[in-house]
């Protein structure tokens, strides 16, 4: 075989190898075509199935349709919450909330931010939040009795409301946090109803929504139809605020800025001793109790606190004066002096850099008063002391005999839980100061309003 031949036959197999090559090429484009149609027609159907459910449900909502979301958690160790967007329909004689939608979902939950307390949520009423079939003509829902063009939030006044500490824990702070962003554009509907509770906080109201409060357990067989819902309120941790679940970005100040607008209150910041201030006195605030835990030798403490220079004044509020007027009386004052309490939560209304002074009785107490009291206090630039009691300086030495274990071993209370702690070291218990020993805490605050 000449070199021309062997010449031919490499070629030829270099043609026949590419040639097979291109026929394999030219199958795998075909097999791929091939699926790729596939793919495009199963896309199609359930593009023009969704088509279909989006058209009925444009007709279903009118012009102002919005596709059917239900979101919600009810993981938070605190309160379930819940944010519907779409034709939603309130129905307060059942306790009921539908929502259209494709598919079958349901929910119940209490709009309390207490969850895990059972005595609180034994007083919260529980809502049912369900779906129903846009083209279901068995469908439950009932029809619209009145349509509103703003959003809604649904929330309880039942639980612990009445007591102060848990009416801003539980409802007026988390309800900041759910409905700030709305500016006012927003209307709340509440469950276990108290108008007297909604008149106390009218100020905080108001400033959070333009539009009248809705009792739905009191409406009878009236439908509130809305586009947006949102069930229960964000809560973060007691009296505080946590930044990172909250886009936002608020903080506790922030709250506290907006109390400061919404009862219209004058002070800014508190007083600062210098040369300046001249005769100007600094003024306390000692937080009166009228039950449990009041000061027995309450005329001693004031006297020796004007003694030092304080200009003083007594009070409580909802007895000495409404919660509106109590709030510009802490917010004029520089120092806070409250026993551990619901008082302390006046904290609130304080001028920046005034300073708190949280008394706690004989418990165990610090550690749970320190989180709720004092860590607001500081995130919301004020100072903080605290003055621990001694066993003579609380009434229990006249219930109890010196080698019990209410003051031997507190702690014993604290595995009983939190109702057995509550029975003695709060219920029980009146405390009166010892005058020499508290007047070194009245000179340091003054001392940090030196500086």
């Amino acid at each position: 075989m000449d070199k021309s031949e062997k010449n031919d036959i490499g070629l030829e197999k270099i043609l026949s190898k590419s040639f097979c090559q291109y026929g394999a090429t030219k199958f795998g484009y075909k097999a791929f075509l091939g699926v790729l149609l596939i793919i495009l027609i199963t896309s199609f159907s359930i593009l023009s199935s969704q088509l279909t459910t989006s058209a009925r449900l444009r007709k279903l909502m009118g012009r102002n349709w919005m596709l059917p979301v239900a979101v919600c958690n009810v993981f938070e160790p605190r309160s379930d919450f819940c944010e519907i967007e779409g034709d939603i329909r309130v129905e307060g004689k059942s306790s009921s909330i539908y929502f259209a939608s494709s598919t079958d979902e349901s929910w119940r939950i209490k709009p309390y931010a207490r969850k895990g307390d059972n005595r609180a949520m034994n007083r919260v009423t529980e809502l049912s939040i369900k779906s129903f079939l846009e083209n279901d003509k068995q469908a439950e829902a009932p029809d619209c009795s009145m349509k509103h063009n703003t959003p809604a939030i649904i929330f309880s006044t039942g639980g612990y409301t009445g007591n102060q500490f848990h009416d801003f824990t539980e409802i007026l702070l988390p309800l900041f946090l759910t409905s700030h962003h709305f500016h006012q554009e927003v209307q709340f509907l509440t469950t276990n109803s108290k108008p007297h509770w909604l008149k106390k906080y009218e100020p905080v109201i108001k400033q959070l929504s333009r539009y009248p409060t809705i009792g739905i357990d009191k409406e009878g067989d009236t439908i509130h139809c809305y586009q947006k819902v949102i069930v229960g309120l964000k809560h973060h941790k007691d009296l505080g605020v946590d930044p990172t679940k909250i886009p936002r970005g608020y903080s506790l100040t922030d709250f506290a800025k907006f109390l400061t607008m919404s009862y219209s209150l004058e002070r800014s910041s508190a007083i600062k001793m210098d040369e300046k201030t001249g005769k100007k006195k600094p003024r306390l605030l000692l937080v009166s109790r009228k039950k449990t835990r009041r000061f027995t030798n309450e005329e001693e403490i004031v006297t020796m606190a004007r003694d030092l220079g304080y200009e003083v004044i007594v009070g409580e509020p909802g007895v000495t004066a409404t919660l509106s007027n109590f709030t510009h009386i802490v917010n004029s004052c520089d120092v806070m002096v409250a026993i551990h309490g619901a008082g302390c939560t006046n904290l609130l209304f304080l001028p920046s850099n005034a300073i708190l002074i949280q008394i706690f009785p004989l418990g165990p107490l610090e550690k749970f008063g320190r989180r709720i009291y004092g860590e607001p206090a500081l995130a919301m630039n004020l100072r903080y002391l605290e003055y621990k009691i001694k066993v003579e300086e609380s009434s229990l030495v006249e219930q109890y005999p010196s080698d019990h274990d209410v003051f031997r071993d507190p702690r014993s209370f604290s595995k009983q839980g939190w109702s057995a702690v509550k029975a003695v070291y709060l219920d029980k218990q009146n405390v009166k100061l010892d005058i020499a020993r508290f007047r070194g805490t009245l000179l340091e605050a003054l001392e940090l309003l030196h500086h």
